[in-house]
């Protein structure tokens, strides 16, 4: 009992540090002049012209629709073809299955961006053959990203899938269904938890990667949200913070929506496990 009140300063404490910059960032956008030297934790005034000038000074529309694109993409085609290469790894035996798997690995060690001069290269020749996939490009972004994504995804859903019961897929097979029955009517509908975390994990990261985005987006019809953004409060941090915190806090909206569709899979699977056997 003499601990409780201490339990509960620890809990606001934590509680007031999480929250913090939530409403430091509330205050700036509804903040009348818009500038960071007059920001204040609470409020004085309020006013939603942040919010105009972004809608109307900037191209904020613009990003916003092509992170969603980029982000959206990413996410359906990591998920599949981490979904595939994981249930080669944990259903099937091949010669290189274990060097495939540690080469994964080892990979991910290494941040994409020490790749970044070749990749440069690279797609400097794809944009002058394939325009469609090179620079300022969703979907050139979109190649990109499912490069370095792979790795992760197949580890996590490979640990998932060998949790599963072999006797699922004999007996499958035994009533003649191919791999690809067995993938996509059995396999898939029992590991959507672990679809449902990946696609999430790798939008939000879609959605706050910068570096690569920055060197390959140079258009600002074709920036995404992370560029555009940062090119506000690049040259005029100050005037231009009122209308920065605004975009912040519209780019939030589709990565809470996601994780609000995704949340009842990732519970359904959390449940599911618990009682499982």
């Amino acid at each position: 009992m003499r601990t409780l009140p201490l339990r509960h300063a620890v809990a606001a404490g934590a509680v007031a540090f999480a929250l913090f910059p939530i409403v430091f960032v509330l205050s700036a956008a509804l903040n009348p002049r818009g500038t960071l030297s007059t920001t204040e934790l609470l409020p004085t005034g309020v006013s939603a012209e942040n919010f105009t000038r972004l809608l109307s000074e900037t191209s904020f529309a613009s990003w916003f629709a092509n992170t969603m694109l980029i982000a959206g993409l990413s996410s359906a085609a990591a998920v599949f073809l981490g979904a595939l290469a994981a249930y080669a790894f944990s259903r099937m035996r091949f010669r290189g299955r274990r060097a495939g798997l540690l080469a994964l690995l080892l990979i991910q060690m290494f941040p994409q961006f020490l790749a970044i001069v070749t990749i440069f290269l690279m797609f400097s020749t794809v944009t002058e053959l394939w325009p469609a996939v090179g620079f300022n490009t969703p979907w050139g972004l979109v190649l990109l990203y499912l490069g370095g994504a792979l790795g992760v995804n197949t580890w996590l859903m490979k640990g998932f899938l060998d949790t599963l019961p072999r006797e699922l897929d004999e007996s499958a097979t035994i009533d003649g269904a191919s791999h690809a029955q067995v993938f996509f009517q059995i396999m898939l509908p029992l590991v959507a938890p672990i679809l449902a975390v990946t696609g999430l994990l790798v939008f939000i990261a879609t959605v706050n990667e910068f570096l690569i985005a920055n060197v390959f987006l140079t258009d600002t019809g074709s920036k995404t949200l992370a560029v555009g953004m940062y090119g506000l409060i690049a040259g005029e941090r100050n005037n231009n913070f009122g209308v920065f915190c605004a975009g912040t806090l519209l780019t939030a909206v589709p990565t809470v929506l996601v994780f609000q569709f995704l949340q009842r899979y990732i519970v359904s699977g959390l449940t599911t496990g618990a009682v499982k056997g």
